[in-house]
């Protein structure tokens, strides 16, 4: 199966209080992620905290999870940064500790225009010999990748296809047949949990899931029907998951995650400052959903 398809699994990087990486939490949280029907693994993207991260300690979650992946998943790595000289040496450094392919932001702290963004991308993909995965993500960067930038993009030989967000279902058809006619259906995956079983319908060829880094089972079930061709136990696999979505919708889905791993027991999972650990009312709200919806069995 082509790296950038079928479900793709984000775990959170676990870090204790102090922002030190825990390595047997790590260790845990991948373990967990030996599901069949999972087909990769996403590290180091926005679940994974990896603005956050210095190279050395991005390098060490690499190394760890390197070591511990199943040989029929493959590894992405997200190689964000706001040089074109940082993400370089990122992205080798990530490709020298085993990464199968790599998923890349416009991460700036300027607006860039168009032109500056190919040369970005360009650049990167000229550096590795590792496919690259666009990552659109404009809540959080403030760059909106549309289907035309999207193909300049991918006339670099290395990147081949894009993660976007999964619009609601009224507006998926429009956008899907949009990027589509860019840059070709077998480039096209989305994340947004929530509108990913429609978007997968649709003709999406890649789930990037912030929930499946959690809990893979209950996700890789909704990619296994879709595939069957079973779309009305599809859509009632997610429609089962809806508390969990609504959840992510209203707290953010990196706070649910954190929290979730913490709630496992896989780790303490604390989101490094300045962002702060679901509490109160909140972190109860997410303990009362996962348990009525079996999620916290390990």
């Amino acid at each position: 199966m082509p790296l950038f398809s079928g479900l793709l699994a984000f775990p959170v990087t676990p870090l204790d209080a102090a922002g030190r990486l825990d390595d047997e939490g790590l260790s845990r949280v991948v373990t967990a992620l030996d599901v069949a029907g999972v087909d990769t693994l996403g590290i180091l993207g926005s679940t994974g905290s990896y603005a956050y991260l210095d190279g050395a300690l991005r390098r060490r979650v690499i190394d760890r999870v390197a070591a511990l992946k199943p040989a029929h998943q493959g590894l992405v790595v997200g190689v964000g940064a706001v040089t074109t000289a940082a993400t370089i040496e990122l992205a080798q450094d990530a490709v020298a500790a085993g990464a199968d392919g790599l998923l890349l932001a416009p991460v700036s702290y300027l607006p860039l225009n168009d032109d500056e963004l190919v040369g970005h991308y360009h650049a990167v993909a000229a550096a590795v010999d590792r496919p690259i995965c666009v990552y659109n993500n404009p809540a959080t960067t403030g760059v909106d990748i549309s289907p035309g930038l999207a193909a300049r993009l991918m006339e670099a030989e290395r990147i081949v296809a894009i993660k976007t967000p999964a619009p609601p279902a009224g507006q998926l058809a429009s956008t899907h047949r949009a990027l589509c006619d860019a840059i070709g259906a077998e480039a096209v995956g989305y994340s947004v949990d929530a509108h990913a079983c429609e978007a997968l319908i649709a003709g999406g060829r890649a789930w990037y899931s912030v929930m499946a880094g959690v809990f893979p089972e209950p996700c890789a079930a909704i990619v296994e029907a879709v595939r069957e061709g079973d779309l009305e136990l599809a859509r009632r696999r997610d429609a089962a998951l809806m508390p969990l979505w609504a959840l992510c919708k209203r707290l953010s889905s990196y706070r649910v995650a954190h929290a979730a791993v913490a709630l496992r027991g896989l780790a303490e999972a604390v989101p490094p400052r300045p962002i702060r650990a679901l509490a109160g009312k909140d972190l109860d709200d997410v303990q009362h959903t996962l348990a009525a919806l079996g999620l916290l069995r390990n």
